[in-house]
């Protein structure tokens, strides 16, 4: 009987890998106060246990006008138990690359490496930590959801703790459609924190389907998918 219950186990881990998709294509569209400010371009590619991906920023609409820029995100690396493991991620600007960023994460020694400004910094590695984009498909390779969520992000030079809890289940609408979802909403701790809250279908592998973020300057921007493509 054991045995039996221990290949059930196993056919069931099986199942859910399998049913992970291997590849993603989705498009966003960025807004503020209702005004179309951006589009982002996103790829997901997973080969065997080493995934990839890219991110293209674009402004749009009277911001184009201001400031034309582009904004590309690359994030590489490994595929486990536990979802997503970050080895490589860099940010280019198109307009600006003085501000391009790029860090290593090397999880034998506990460590994240950063180049930024052509200066070299590191800083302690907390276990399943996520990158800025690695993050949002991160949600995708998990495999069970909880009243709070505690992510370990890495933003620009260090590490910060995000705590998401569970706001509900709720059904909502974006320019693809209406999507039912899991809503989870940022816990900040003081008024430097960037307010977050994230929208996550549940028939498209909890893809992040809408996003808020609300900087502490009061600059707000929402993304929602326009288009998503996974197999």
């Amino acid at each position: 009987m054991r045995r039996v219950a221990s290949l059930l186990l196993l056919l069931c881990a099986s199942l859910g890998a399998a049913a992970q998709p291997s590849e993603i294509e989705a498009e966003y569209r960025v807004t503020n106060s209702g005004i179309t400010i951006g589009s982002i371009k996103e790829t997901f590619v997973r080969k065997g246990d080493r995934y990839s991906i890219q991110s293209v920023t674009r402004s749009e609409g009277l911001l184009k006008a201001i400031l034309d820029d582009q904004i590309t995100v690359q994030s590489s690396g490994r595929v486990g138990a536990d979802g997503l493991q970050p080895l490589e991620y860099d940010e280019h600007r198109m307009k600006d690359a003085r501000r391009d960023l790029r860090s290593t994460f090397d999880w034998d020694k506990g460590v994240m490496r950063t180049v930024l400004h052509g200066e070299n910094s590191e800083t302690l590695l907390p276990a399943a930590t996520q990158d800025r984009i690695s993050v949002m498909y991160q949600f995708v390779n998990m495999r069970r959801f909880t009243e709070t969520l505690v992510l370990p992000i890495s933003e620009r030079r260090k590490i910060e703790i995000h705590t998401y809890r569970l706001v509900g289940d709720e059904k909502v609408d974006t320019p693809m459609g209406a999507f039912d979802t899991r809503h989870y909403q940022r816990v900040v701790g003081n008024a430097t924190d960037t307010r977050a809250e994230v929208w996550l279908a549940k028939d498209r592998f909890n893809f992040p389907v809408r996003a808020i973020f609300d900087d502490p300057k009061g600059f707000r921007l929402e993304q929602a998918v326009v288009s998503l493509n996974a197999r």
